[in-house]
């Protein structure tokens, strides 16, 4: 993890969404090449954004209990929460643009 994510846990995930107003999660995995190719884009959007959106990275293997709840088949999935509730989610390696105004539609 980086200096604008943070790593969040099946133990800690409910408390870390609800503490903050507009949440990130990715769900990712360390052998899943596309996870890691996404990593970097959201530091930068992270460092960016950072009073607008908190991001959090889930590791699916070591996490199974809240990948399960979501029904994460594939990843990377990112799922935005709004005051802990989910309300929007896209999957795949996408272009920093696009995870940029998939934030911003619900800032």
């Amino acid at each position: 993890m980086g200096q604008f994510t943070k790593p969040v846990t099946d133990a800690n995930f409910e408390n870390e969404i609800k503490a903050n107003s507009l949440v990130l999660v990715d769900f990712w995995a360390e052998w899943c090449g596309p996870c890691r190719a996404i990593g970097p884009k959201l530091e930068e959007i992270g460092q960016e954004m950072g009073e607008k959106v908190t991001i959090l990275k889930l590791d699916v293997d070591n996490n199974q209990n809240v990948a399960a709840k979501f029904g994460i088949r594939s990843i990377p999935t990112m799922i935005l929460f709004k005051n802990g509730q989910p309300v929007d989610q896209v999957m795949g390696n996408l272009p920093k643009d696009n995870i940029v105004s998939f934030i911003q539609k619900h800032v």
